[in-house]
C-alpha cells in the first residue's frame, strides 16, 4: 500500500505527521518505508537521523554546444519552449536554470552542434535501517527545475510488499502529481484556518481529478467543528484524524524530536488514524467539485494619489519552506507601507488577497504554454513518440498513443519526431491574472490551475504587471509575496529584486531551509534579510539563524514571538496588524523600520 502525505500549502504539519505516523507503524512491527519527495526542501532526515548507506545522483540530459560545427542559424533557440537558449552573433548560449531536459535543441540542430549529455541536478539517499524502518529522500540541486525527476527516482524503490508513506511538497504542481501518481490513498493535511481551508480546496481539486481516494487530517486542532468540518462533508471526503493545538507539540518540533516518541498519546493517535486510512483504499472518490474562481467586481475600481518618484525598488518575502508566516508577515509589511503596489507571487496557492480582500477590476487569462494531442485517425502506431519523449508522457493506447496532460511538458518533441504529423498543438489555459485594488492600494495576483506547470512565467507575468503599475503611479516600492522552496517559481521571483526578505522559524527544518534559501539568494547575487517567526519557540536555534545570516552576508533585522494573537488574527481573516493585539503588532513596525534603513543604505 502507498500513502502519499500531500497539503495545499506549506507548515500545516505534513512532514510531522508523515514521519510520525511512520515512525508509530514502525514500532508497531509493520514493514515500513518513509519516502521523503518534499525534494526542495526534504526535512524527514532531520527527525530520524538517519545513517546514509548509498547516494544515487540522479541525470537529465541536457545539451552541449560544439561551436567548431555550429552554423549559428538559431534554429535551436527557435524550437526551445522554455527560452533556455540564446543564438547571439553565431553563439549558442545555453541556460541551464531554464533548460527542461527535453531534448528538442538536439534533435533540432541540423549539424549535430549540440549534444544531449548527463547532467546530474540532484540525488537520492538512500538508509534502509533507520528506527526499524526503510528511509530514503531526494534532494534537488538548488535552482533546478525539474523536482519531478527526482521523485520518480524515489517511486521506482517503493517495495510493493511495504507499506509505503511517501512525504509529497506542498501545492498542487508537478511534484505533487508525481508523488501522488501510484497512491492508494492521499491524506491532506491541514489547519482551521482560512489559509488552510483555501489551500485544502486546491488539494482536493487534485486528488479527484487524479482519481485517488481522500482522506483529511486536521492540525493544531481545537474542537471537532471547524470550519475544515463544514467543507469535508460538503465534499464528501472523511475527517481521518486531528492533531491537537500544544504548544509542548511545537517545542518538541522545533528541538528535531518525534514527538509520538516523546507523547505517548500522540502515537496512538497515529495508530488510530492509519486504520481510518486503511478503510478507504479502494473506496469510490467523489465527484470533482467546481473550482472557487475569483469574480470581476461590480464597483469601479478604486482611485489613487499619484507619487512623486521616478523609479521603484522591489522586496520579494520568501521562505525556505511554507508555514513561516511568510504571508502574515507580508500582508503586515504593506498595511505600514505608505504607497507601494501589492504582489503575489505565490500563484500555485496564493492566499495574500484573502487578508487583503481586493476588488478584481480586470482578469486576463493565462496561457503557459502548449500541450499536444495525438489524433487517432491519423497515428500509424510506430511509438516514435513515446521513443523520444523525456518524460514518460506518452503511453500505448491500444494499437496507437495518447499523451497524458499531466505529464506533458508542453516541449513539441512529439510533434517533431512523428513521421505521419499526427500530433497537433493547443495553446493551454493553465491559469489566470487579476488586476485588483484594495484599502492599501493596487495589487496585481494570479492563480494557476489544478496540476498545471509554467508557474515560473506566470510570476514573471505577476512581476511585469506591478511594475508598469508602479511606473505609472509612481510609486517607489512594489512589496511582493513570494513562493517557498528554492525551484523555478521561487528564481523567477527574486531574479532582479531589490532586496530579498526571508521569513524562518527556529525550528531544525527552518533552520535547515534556510540554509538551501541563503544560497540560492547568493547565487542570484541579491541582497537578503531574515525575520525569525515565533522566535522565543527555541533561541538556540534562533540564535544558529542569527550566525548563518551573518555567514550568507545576510542579518536578521527583526524576532517575531510566538503570539496565539496571529492564529486568532488570521480566524478572523485580518492582518495582525487590523487585529491590533499582542506583541507582534510592535515587533513588526520595528521590522518595517530596519527594513527601509536596508533599502535606504542600498540607495
Amino acid at each position: 500500500m502507498k500513502i502519499t502525505i500531500a497539503s495545499g500549502k506549506g507548515g500545516t504539519g505534513k512532514t510531522t505527521f508523515a514521519v510520525n505516523m511512520a515512525w508509530s507503524l514502525a514500532q508497531a512491527g509493520k514493514h515500513i518505508q518513509l519516502m521523503d519527495g518534499d525534494v526542495e526542501e526534504p526535512n524527514s532526515h532531520l527527525f530520524l537521523n538517519p545513517t546514509f548507506a548509498e547516494t544515487k545522483p540522479v541525470h537529465v540530459l541536457k545539451p552541449i554546444w560544439n561551436e567548431s560545427i555550429c552554423e549559428g542559424c538559431g534554429i535551436c533557440a527557435e524550437a526551445c519552449e522554455f527560452n533556455a537558449l540564446a543564438a547571439v552573433n553565431g553563439k549558442v548560449l545555453i541556460f541551464n536554470e531554464l533548460c527542461h531536459a527535453c531534448g528538442v535543441c538536439t534533435q533540432v540542430c541540423p549539424t549535430g552542434a549540440l549534444k544531449e549529455q548527463p547532467f546530474e541536478m540532484g540525488q537520492v539517499r538512500v538508509a534502509p535501517d533507520t528506527g526499524g524502518l526503510f528511509f530514503a529522500d531526494g534532494l534537488l540541486n538548488i535552482g533546478e527545475p525539474s523536482a519531478p525527476t527526482v521523485i520518480k527516482e524515489l517511486n521506482r524503490m517503493i517495495n510493493p510488499a511495504a507499506l509505503c508513506i511517501m512525504d509529497a511538497a506542498p501545492g498542487t504542481g508537478c511534484p505533487v502529481v508525481e508523488a501522488v501518481e501510484g497512491a492508494d490513498v492521499v491524506v491532506l493535511v491541514t489547519e482551521p484556518t482560512p489559509f488552510g481551508l483555501h489551500d485544502l480546496k486546491l488539494a482536493v481539486g487534485l486528488t479527484l481529478k487524479m482519481g485517488v481516494p481522500t482522506g483529511i487530517v486536521v492540525n493544531r486542532s481545537d474542537s471537532e467543528s471547524d470550519l475544515i468540518s463544514d467543507y469535508a462533508k460538503a465534499a464528501g471526503i472523511p475527517i481521518v484524524g486531528r492533531i491537537p493545538f500544544k504548544r509542548e507539540y511545537a517545542e518538541a518540533y522545533s528541538k528535531g524530536q518525534i514527538i509520538a516518541e516523546a507523547f505517548p498519546e500522540m502515537r496512538e493517535n497515529m495508530l488510530s488514524i492509519f486504520e481510518k486510512i486503511t478503510r478507504l483504499k479502494g473506496t469510490e472518490v467523489p465527484a470533482e467539485l467546481e473550482e472557487d474562481v475569483p469574480h470581476l467586481s461590480t464597483k469601479p475600481p478604486r482611485t489613487f494619489e499619484k507619487g512623486t518618484t521616478t523609479g521603484f525598488q522591489e522586496i520579494a518575502v520568501i521562505s525556505g519552506k511554507g508555514g513561516t508566516g511568510k504571508t502574515t508577515v507580508t500582508a503586515a509589511l504593506l498595511q505600514l507601507a505608505d504607497q507601494k503596489v501589492m504582489a503575489d507571487n505565490d500563484v500555485d496557492a496564493a492566499d495574500l488577497h484573502l487578508l487583503l480582500t481586493p476588488e478584481i477590476y480586470e482578469s486576463q487569462l493565462y496561457f503557459g504554454g502548449s500541450k499536444f494531442k495525438i489524433e487517432a485517425d491519423s497515428c500509424i502506431g510506430c511509438g516514435a513518440c513515446e521513443t523520444a519523449c523525456h518524460f514518460d508522457a506518452i503511453t500505448p493506447d491500444e494499437e496507437k498513443y495518447k499523451i497524458d496532460t499531466m505529464a506533458c511538458e508542453g516541449c513539441s518533441l512529439c510533434s517533431i519526431v512523428c513521421p505521419v504529423d499526427a500530433i497537433s498543438r493547443y495553446e493551454n489555459q493553465t491559469g489566470e491574472l487579476y488586476l485588483s485594488t484594495t484599502e492599501g492600494g493596487p495589487m496585481v495576483h494570479a492563480r494557476l490551475g489544478i496540476a498545471e506547470e509554467n508557474s515560473g512565467k506566470l510570476v514573471s507575468q505577476v512581476r511585469q504587471h506591478a511594475a508598469r503599475i508602479a511606473t505609472e503611479m509612481q510609486y517607489p516600492l512594489i512589496i511582493a509575496d513570494g513562493p517557498p522552496g528554492t525551484s523555478c517559481p521561487v528564481i523567477a521571483s527574486i531574479t532582479n529584486a531589490d532586496r530579498i526578505l526571508i521569513v524562518t522559524e527556529p525550528t531544525v527544518s527552518g533552520v535547515h531551509d534556510l540554509e538551501r534559501v541563503l544560497k540560492l539568494c547568493q547565487h542570484f547575487d541579491v541582497p537578503s534579510s531574515v525575520i525569525i517567526n515565533k522566535a522565543d519557540l527555541n533561541p538556540e536555534q534562533a540564535q544558529r539563524i542569527h550566525k548563518m545570516a551573518k555567514k550568507a552576508h545576510s542579518r536578521v533585522i527583526g524576532e517575531i514571538p510566538f503570539d496565539r494573537n496571529i492564529h486568532d488574527a488570521l480566524m478572523a481573516g485580518k492582518t495582525i496588524i487590523d487585529y491590533g493585539k499582542g506583541p507582534s503588532v510592535e515587533v513588526l513596525k520595528q521590522i518595517w523600520a530596519e527594513l527601509n534603513k536596508e533599502m535606504s543604505r542600498t540607495d
